[in-house]
């Protein structure tokens, strides 16, 4: 499912994304569709989603607007935009070339207007066992140096969603690496 289009980008791994509304798309997408952790895909990137902004430009300006009320605005003014929205910071993890996934650092830049789109389930479990292999995680270094702040809440909320998603064996890995990452947040804590 399309959930946003890209708008720019900050770095070759870190863009930004306008998530669409419903003057955009029949159906817009709902909170849990762009919500902190989730999976996405552009093009052949595979991301997620890190961080998000509201975006008000109305914000602060006290003075009258001389439009009619936004559900109005279709009938009366249809080149008017809705200038209200949300921005989603995206964290490139890896690619696909349509039949393998493989996590590191995309080549190709995303191209502004490009579609993101939510990954299903197979698609997140299949990006994580690249070909077919063991459970894998080798994009831990670039979440932690780049998600900054985000690092810990991100890399717990992707193992939630791996851990729902795996077997008995791997979901003890998952623990593990959970444990530490407690262990990581506690000693960081205390400097």
């Amino acid at each position: 499912m399309q959930i946003a289009r890209v708008v720019q980008s900050t770095s070759h791994l870190d863009y930004v994304a306008r998530v669409l509304d419903s003057q955009e798309t029949a159906a817009a997408p709902v909170p849990a569709d762009h919500a902190f952790g989730r999976f996405v895909r552009s093009g052949g990137a595979v991301g997620i989603i890190y961080n998000s902004q509201l975006v008000n430009p109305e914000f602060g300006s006290y003075g009258p607007r001389l439009t009619a009320p936004h559900e109005l605005n279709a009938v009366f003014s249809p080149d008017f935009l809705n200038e209200q929205g949300v921005v989603i910071s995206i964290l490139l993890l890896g690619w696909t070339d349509g039949k393998r996934y493989r996590q590191g650092v995309p080549r190709e830049v995303l191209p502004v207007n490009s579609p993101v789109e939510t990954l299903a389930e197979e698609e997140l479990l299949q990006f994580h066992r690249e070909d077919g292999g063991a459970l894998r995680l080798a994009y831990f270094p670039t979440i932690v140096t780049h998600a900054r702040l985000f690092a810990h809440p991100l890399l717990g909320s992707i193992i939630d969603q791996l851990d729902r998603l795996v077997d008995e064996s791997e979901r003890s890995r998952l623990r593990i690496l959970r444990q530490t990452l407690a262990w990581q947040q506690t000693v960081e804590g205390l400097l």
